[in-house]
């Protein structure tokens, strides 16, 4: 079996031919990280600019800085607004007349920034992030100005009641656990903020130990190296000069005590809000990064609620037309994790759904899977992993995230041969630990209108979730709007 490739941080260089293609990785003494995956006969590349640091290291109990909680977010959306050589209106110009897609986002555990572009445009690209990275003003009128466009955001959010759901649940499962609070604080929090608090996470937070840059596509890697050093030399500001030694620095697994799932409890949270139907979440604790039994568990998904094939799309939608929308889903991260069962379905409906849904996440736990749907099953894996495998931006960020996470980077073969190998025994027993644990049910939309017994403890209506809904693969990280380009 193929054994994944390694990114030891004291590993200064490192090349790997792969698929046709070759992959590079230089670590600077600076502490700087830079990857790379050439693709021949792409004619477009993608860079990111990634910051090990999210949400989660925000400090909620410092009394003296009441705007920490969402000071990441804050700072993701300040970073476009102006450096000392290019103002807001420059940057997106700039990206603009070359027809860029550029964006960010802000997840729990890290912050990128990125642009995807013609090859001839690439250079262009990478000055214009790094810039943008590494000299930025944090003027004080446009922080102004930025705060009340994040309440905006807030507030867009919390009209979408799929948000809504998603950020409950997050809290509900994971409790006082910093994965458990929303990505981009709340509108107090945000009312609250200083600028001279973001700026002190700006300092703290960003430098070349916690930089990583990856790029795919048409790519050179010495050409990469060179211009993002230079970038960073050049920067106003000496923290992200690189003449002086820095250790890289990578999340440890397990940096903070697991999540108890005797703490998450079995209950009802329902958050009233005027709809038609009732976005309901059910779940529990799930699996770290890294859990030896993610494989098995990617398997017992997706025969689950991974597709129109699914048990829960079949037995809810298909032969009962209780729901529109159904799946299921996990989230990993370096300490926590959580699996979940989305359905958004007619309040008189809801009870029947959550009771479907256990049944049929007890029928793999007591029966598994059948031949045929470990085939199905296996199939699915790999042709949307070979998909996705086909756009430059995908493979940045699985270069990124193999860095940032546990160092160990997966190709799709590497993978695959894991998935070929889990067993009946084992998707059995990644089932039966979810279906045996407690679970939590969260229901957003019109309570009165529920069965009385579907909703045990009433909550406080509110919302200011910070993730853009619920995908299938797990929760999508917070990235900056921008108008469709026509």
């Amino acid at each position: 079996m193929r054994e994944p490739i390694l990114f030891p941080l004291d590993l200064p260089e490192l090349s790997v031919e792969l698929g046709g293609g070759t992959i590079r990785r230089t670590v600077h003494p600076s502490g700087l990280r830079i990857l790379t995956e050439h693709m021949p006969a792409a004619r477009s590349a993608t860079v990111g600019f990634w910051i090990g640091v999210g949400s989660r290291d925000e400090q909620a109990e410092r009394t003296d800085a009441p705007g920490s909680l969402g000071s990441t977010h804050f700072l993701e959306h300040l970073l476009f607004k102006g450096t000392p050589t290019q103002d807001a209106y420059q940057i997106a110009t700039s990206f603009d007349r070359i027809g860029a897609e550029h964006n960010a986002l802000t997840a729990k555990e890290y912050t990128c920034y990125y642009a995807k572009v013609r090859d001839a445009d690439f250079e262009h690209a990478v000055g214009s992030l790094a810039d943008m990275v590494t000299n930025s003003l944090l003027d004080a009128d446009e922080f102004e100005m930025e705060r009340g466009v994040i309440l905006e955001e807030l507030a867009m959010a919390a009209d979408d009641l799929g948000d809504v759901a998603s950020e409950r649940f997050f809290e509900e499962v994971l409790k006082d656990h910093p994965l458990g609070r929303p990505i981009g604080g709340n509108p107090d929090t945000i009312r609250a903020a200083n600028r001279d608090d973001v700026d002190r996470h700006y300092r703290d937070r960003y430098d070349p130990s916690t930089l990583v840059v990856t790029a795919a596509g048409a790519v050179d890697h010495d050409r990469l190296v060179e211009m993002v050093l230079a970038a960073l030399n050049a920067s106003h500001e000496e923290r992200w000069h690189t003449d002086s030694a820095g250790v890289p620095e990578r999340r440890e697994r397990g940096g903070l005590e697991p999540v108890d799932t005797r703490a998450a409890g079995e209950g009802f949270v329902t958050v009233e809000r005027p709809s038609e139907q009732i976005n309901l979440l059910l779940g529990a604790p799930g699996f770290v990064a890294g859990d030896p039994r993610r494989f098995a568990f990617g398997m017992m998904n997706s025969v689950l609620g991974g597709g129109m094939s699914s048990r829960l799309f079949q037995e809810i939608r298909e032969k009962r037309g209780l729901a529109y929308t159904t799946y299921s889903f996990g989230a990993s991260y370096s300490d926590a994790g959580l699996f979940g069962i989305f359905a958004g379905s007619a309040p008189e409906k809801t009870a029947q759904v959550i009771e479907l849904s256990k049944q049929e996440l007890a029928k793999i736990a007591a029966d598994g899977i059948t031949e045929e749907e470990f085939e199905r099953s296996l199939g699915q894996i790999a042709g949307s992993s070979a998909l996705a495998l086909e756009d430059t931006e995908t493979r940045m960020g699985r270069l990124a995230r193999a860095e940032l996470g546990a160092g160990e980077f997966y190709d799709l073969d590497t993978s695959l041969e894991r998935f070929e190998t889990v067993t009946a025994d084992q998707i059995k027993s990644v089932a039966t630990h979810f279906a045996n644990a407690p679970l939590t049910v969260v229901a957003v939309g019109p309570g009165p209108r529920c069965p009385g017994t579907l909703f045990r403890r009433p909550h406080t209506p509110w919302g200011w979730p910070r993730r853009r809904g619920v995908v299938r693969s797990g929760y999508s990280p917070r990235r900056r709007r921008r108008p469709a380009r026509q």
